[in-house]
């Protein structure tokens, strides 16, 4: 039986997304139905003529989709929910939470994945609940604009903490009425520049449909620390960053960050060889609220670092 996958990106990203996507095709160790959503038809000429090489001759299927493709799709699925139409039109990343669904049947399973996702072992992806939602844990979160988080706050919209959105599962379709309520709720169209717009309305899809967290021993998100960027000032390079990570034991790595740069040049020098087959299901943490005292300790925190000169010194990278 196929696994659906979807992943949503432009051409720029495949400078890193070639060798991700084309891990998953060459890792998975089920057949894998694999859509990529994107942009502008060039976009979608662009991913056939470097993706459709690596599914020829193997048991998965892979199709390209540009944007039109889903406005045409929006446009009759979401004919009723205004607010969802209004928030497709965002920031790109966005249409990682309404797209996959546009090519999903009732009931079947979506596992989206980032195009900056790399399977470096023999792998098959968790079953995916009949119910609820599962994305991966990261210890921090994605949870910015300042000022949305606040305005959810506010609104007493909840939220689950450590939510990394590298991989997400769950089956189609999402709760349409709830997410209009939600984008209803919050004014997301004034953070149109902000990609991590996507990560709050994950957070609240969370806590209203329930699932849990990813093993994050399993399903690993890079971790962008102090100690990590201080290595990088004084000199290491990326590969040689990721040589510390225990890759023999993941089924999939999120390089989220500055770690997708490193990805080509790691699986060059050979930092994902030689791990083992990582095809039994592993156990699934439940969702754990984001607590306003916590965000507000992160944000006084950050601005007492930046006050410090300590970003200036350590990068934001």
């Amino acid at each position: 039986m196929f696994r659906k996958v979807y992943c949503v990106l432009g051409a720029r990203s495949l400078r890193y997304a070639r060798a991700c996507l084309a891990s998953l095709l060459q890792q998975s160790q089920e057949p894998i139905d694999l859509f990529l959503l994107t942009d502008a038809p060039a976009d979608a000429a662009a991913l056939r003529e470097a993706m459709e090489p690596l599914a020829d001759g193997t048991v998965h299927r892979l199709t390209v989709y540009d944007q039109a493709d889903a406005d045409a799709r929006a446009a009759d699925i979401f004919r009723d929910y205004p607010a969802i139409v209004r928030f497709r039109g965002g920031h790109p990343c966005w249409r990682k939470i309404t797209d996959p669904v546009l090519y999903a049947a009732p009931g079947e399973e979506v596992i989206i994945i980032d195009p900056d996702v790399y399977f470096p072992n023999r792998f098959t992806f968790e079953p995916t609940p009949a119910t609820g939602l599962l994305l991966m844990w990261q210890r921090p979160n994605c949870l910015l604009p300042e000022p949305l988080v606040r305005d959810a706050y506010a609104k007493s919209v909840p939220m689950a903490d450590h939510t990394d959105i590298g991989v997400c599962q769950f089956r189609a379709p999402l709760p349409y009425a709830e997410l209009e309520r939600l984008l209803e709720t919050l004014d997301t169209g004034s953070y149109a520049h902000s990609m991590h717009v996507e990560s709050i309305v994950w957070a609240a899809l969370a806590e209203r449909m329930g699932g849990g967290y990813l093993d994050p021993d399993s399903w690993h998100c890079y971790g962008n620390t102090v100690t990590g960027r201080l290595a990088r000032r004084l000199g290491r390079s990326g590969p040689e960053m990721l040589r510390k990570l225990a890759f023999g034991r993941m089924k999939a790595f999120h390089a989220g960050g500055i770690a997708k740069d490193w990805l080509v040049d790691a699986e060059r020098e050979g930092v994902f060889a030689d791990g083992s087959p990582r095809v039994e299901a592993t156990p699934v943490r439940p969702f754990v609220r984001y607590p306003r005292v916590k965000f507000e300790r992160k944000i006084r925190i950050r601005r007492l670092a930046r006050k410090l000169g300590l970003y200036s010194v350590l990068g934001n990278g």
